[in-house]
């Protein structure tokens, strides 16, 4: 096996609640996925990662763990997933599961001991501080999920700590047992095939042990303190050293609250830590930075801004180091609709979307239903099911009334995280195919015009773009080494870049407006030949005699 697949591979994301239903109880499952590996295979994809499927209470959709040794039985059992790595593994793909170590639920049994007394042998399992003299939380950090990360326990008298929700209490990693317990769940793991972790909010395991106050006392504010504490890569070398280098795992951190110098801090391989991270700024080019609002904050889409963002992390993660590229994925929006066009230009916007993604260095990530060109939803409030949504809705309409409900719901319609959770469209019959009960959440109502059936028989698809592109970045080395430079930076319509080894060289270029483009600057070459190798349309010219660009038209030329 190639120490480092990852940077051949092309990663998707499986949320497997949405993925297939095997059972009919409108739930996705296991058995689901195994039914539909034959697709991901002819997809070309080398690797999935399962959003979590642990035994879970399911207050955030899995991301709040009760047992991480057993599979929750709405997904199936220990020997479905055994099954399915076995049978991944025979078909050449990698599985990667989701591992959420900053937080566990509530209802885990380490958290149950450790409430039961404050000289309990599992109370240092969490992070339990005592109120202020006037019995106020320790200090004024807010959750990510709106209010304040401080939970007033009873029995003992004392504050818990939790980014996210109040059912989901931070773990302390100051405590070497903690520490201890997390890597023999993932040795327990690794030793059943598992390839892989995506590592949920790992730049939050580590708090400034002075539990400092923030110098506002906005209580929904959340920086600095939350994230990259002092022992973080401390922790993650320890980590390394334990279970990843020996298992050889591949491993990608949500790096939440990174900047690019703490990016190669974690991705360095000299520091043995992770091989990459999934980083944010990107997906913040329609927010206005507000503390109160977060990312419910709107402005428009600036492309400009989006391209210096990606052409910086490329510039500054080169040489040892490695992106994580992706546009979507189970907390960000269909980035058709989001920033696109999911109407008159439907499929030329999806495939210019992934052309200038899959062009760039690094790991690319689809996340499932990207690859047919699924789109966002609109559903009144009752119908959404992320608790996100909900208690943003209730924080800044109806208590504090920071934004309209109108204008909530646009915020909602664009970037809520529930646009990327419908179920999955594997073709035109009742609830997409997806199941053959009641959906957990709504079908995404355009499911007949866009789903995996009409895909894979239109060999012009979007679906087929995707298979272009995955094969290619497999068989062009250009794809893996070429040097980034970025063209064209202050166009506000035209996304264009090269990739250069030695004499030979790959030009991305895309037009990212419904309108058509011209005059084309900078195409110009020197270059004695080109060849084009993809195309969203089938009549793109060859590179020396191209002059307009159609709405959403991209192609990407091989030159030397």
């Amino acid at each position: 096996m190639k120490m480092e697949w990852w940077k051949d591979a092309v990663i998707y994301q499986i949320y497997p609640r949405s993925f297939k239903d095997s059972t009919g109880n409108g739930f996705g499952d296991l058995r689901g996925v195994i039914e539909k590996l034959d697709y991901l295979e002819s997809l070309g994809v080398d690797g999935l990662w399962l959003s979590p499927i642990f035994e879970s209470p399911q207050k955030d959709n899995g991301y709040d763990i009760s047992d991480y040794r057993k599979i929750d039985p709405r997904f199936g059992t220990n020997e479905d997933m055994y099954e399915l790595i076995e049978k991944a593994h025979a078909k050449g793909m990698k599985i990667i599961m989701d591992l959420v170590a900053n937080h566990s639920s509530d209802q885990h049994r380490w958290f149950q001991e450790s409430k039961k007394s404050k000289d309990n042998p599992y109370r240092d399992y969490y992070i339990w501080k005592d109120a202020q003299a006037d019995g106020s939380p320790p200090n004024n950090w807010g959750s990510i999920f709106s209010g304040g990360a401080w939970e007033w326990d009873e029995t003992t008298e004392q504050y818990y700590l939790h980014y996210f929700l109040k059912e989901q209490p931070d773990l302390n990693w100051e405590n070497p047992k903690l520490r201890e317990e997390i890597y023999d769940l993932m040795r327990f793991w690794m030793a059943k095939g598992v390839d892989g972790w995506r590592m949920d909010v790992i730049g939050a395991i580590s708090k400034d042990q002075s539990f400092p106050a923030y110098d506002s006392d906005e209580q929904y504010f959340v920086g600095e303190y939350h994230s990259n504490g002092p022992r973080l890569h401390e922790f993650i070398q320890e980590m390394n050293r334990e279970v990843l280098a020996p298992f050889n795992a591949m491993t990608v951190g949500e790096g939440n609250g990174s900047d690019i110098e703490s990016a190669k801090l974690f991705t360095d391989p000299e520091r043995n830590e992770l091989n990459m991270i999934f980083t944010f700024t990107h997906m913040g080019v329609d927010e206005r930075p507000t503390a109160q609002l977060g990312k419910w904050g709107m402005k428009p889409f600036d492309l400009v801004e989006l391209k210096a963002d990606l052409a910086l992390w490329q510039t500054a993660l080169n040489e040892r180091f490695w992106n994580t590229l992706y546009f979507e994925n189970h907390d960000q929006a269909r980035v058709v609709s989001r920033w696109g066009n999911d109407t008159t230009y439907h499929h030329q916007s999806a495939t210019a979307f992934a052309t200038v993604l899959h062009g760039l260095k690094g790991t690319p990530f689809v996340y499932q239903g990207e690859e047919i060109g699924m789109v966002n939803s609109s559903f009144p409030i009752e119908d959404y099911d992320d608790v996100e949504i909900h208690n943003a809705y209730k924080d800044l309409v109806q208590e504090r009334q920071l934004l309209s409900e109108a204008d909530f719901m646009a915020a909602v319609e664009t970037k809520g995280r529930d646009n990327a959770r419908t179920p999955m469209q594997w073709d035109a019959t009742a609830n997409a195919g997806f199941t053959t009960g009641t959906p957990w959440l709504k079908v995404n109502p355009r499911f007949e015009e866009i789903n995996v059936e009409k895909a894979v028989a239109d060999k012009g698809s979007i679906f087929h773009y995707y298979q272009k592109l995955i094969a290619l970045r497999h068989n062009e080395e250009l794809f893996r080494t070429g040097e980034f430079e970025l063209t064209n930076s202050e166009d506000p319509r035209l996304f264009t870049y090269t990739r250069t080894l030695g004499d030979e060289q790959l030009i991305i270029v895309a037009n990212m407006s419904a309108e058509n483009y011209q005059p084309l600057p900078l195409l110009s070459t020197e270059k004695a030949t080109g060849e084009l190798l993809i195309s969203n349309y089938a009549d793109t010219p060859a590179i020396d005699v191209i002059s307009v660009l159609r709405p959403y038209e991209a192609a990407i030329y091989k030159v030397k």
